[in-house]
């Protein structure tokens, strides 16, 4: 086994190395050997392009310049092992995934894995997942390590991209999701509208974000989806939302993989809210912090429906005859592109 990366703890084996080294210095001293010697380890090195090394944990110093002379970092491994315990100021060597640039030189490689600046991975979780969309992201990642904790409630998670180093615990990727939900949802709290009757509490608000999100993956359009919801929410309307009455069949479990039936809209669940008054009792998705903006801050509007457009997007309408034909333009649209298929 390797000996620790301390000053102090080099093993047997290195110090006999380095003892042979700062001897074969003192030799050659005299005949030019000092100059040889800081040209090799300060002078540009061998690798011709940037390249990207794992050193593992408890690596010492002689394995360290194995691996590097075996990357191409570096071409005297006996070179770098001196020159880290003449010039290492006894600051461990970091163990970690590390990028080396083109033509480092043997300092310049040391100084890297003195820092300890690990590369970074990122890993993007897409909003509107449910959490066991966004466990199955995390288990298929090769670059997290452990196991997944047990599942938090649903919109607990703030979708965004997360940044990590080779070999982070999935579970405290997981945390930072939680806790960066926490803090957004209470700074956007803090700011919501004055006016904002339809909802009195931050869980309502994830609620509302997670069917909003589920409704449009347009960023122009969620404010405006969100003031729609608001809308039937004071007037006592039922949201009517296809996502709640997905999520009332599968619970967020599977996809439910057809399209949604005339019985689907009926079914009695906590969750349909073409059944239930108001709003589900719990989310049914983790919005990001987009959609929690624009529910906390929605448009200004008297609308109360939209239905798609073809175009990616919603058409509104204030009124039941204007949305009666938007949706006739809407089916128009499907009856065209079956015919086309």
């Amino acid at each position: 086994m390797s000996a620790p990366m301390s000053a102090g703890g080099l093993s047997r084996k290195v110090i006999a190395e380095i003892v042979g080294g700062l001897l074969l210095l003192a030799v050659l001293l005299g005949g030019g050997g000092a100059a040889w010697f800081w040209s090799a380890f300060t002078g540009s090195g061998p690798l011709a392009e940037e390249t990207t090394l794992i050193i593992p944990k408890g690596s010492g110093v002689a394995a360290i310049a194995d691996l590097l002379a075996e990357g191409g970092v570096i071409e005297q491994p006996l070179v770098f092992k001196v020159g880290v315990k003449l010039f290492g100021k006894e600051q461990p060597l970091q163990a970690g995934e590390f990028r080396f640039p083109a033509g480092i030189s043997q300092r310049g490689a040391m100084q890297v894995l003195i820092e300890g600046k690990s590369v970074l991975h990122r890993i993007t979780i897409a909003e509107g997942l449910t959490v066991r969309e966004i466990f199955a992201v995390l288990q298929q990642s090769p670059l997290l390590d452990g196991p997944l904790p047990p599942p938090p409630p649903e919109g607990s998670l703030l979708p965004e991209t997360y940044f990590f180093v080779r070999g982070d615990a999935r579970a405290a990727i997981v945390e930072r999701m939680q806790g960066n939900m926490r803090e957004t949802l209470a700074a956007l709290w803090a700011q919501r509208a004055p006016e904002l009757a339809t909802i009195d509490s931050p869980e309502a608000a994830v609620i509302l974000a997670s069917i909003v999100e589920k409704e449009t993956g347009l960023k122009d359009e969620r404010a405006r989806v969100a003031a729609v919801f608001h809308n039937r929410l004071r007037i006592g309307m039922p949201l009517q939302s296809d996502p709640t009455a997905i999520y009332g069949l599968t619970l967020g479990q599977e996809a439910l993989g057809r399209s949604l039936t005339t019985s689907d809209l009926k079914a009695v669940n906590d969750y349909n809210t073409y059944v239930i008054p108001g709003l589900p009792p719990a989310p049914i998705a983790n919005p990001g912090a987009a959609a929690l903006q624009a529910v906390l801050n929605p448009m200004n509007t008297k609308e109360l429906y939209f239905v798609a457009d073809g175009t990616g997007g919603h058409a509104f309408a204030e009124t039941l005859d204007q949305h009666n034909r938007n949706v006739a333009k809407w089916r128009k649209f499907l009856k065209q592109q079956t015919q086309a298929e």
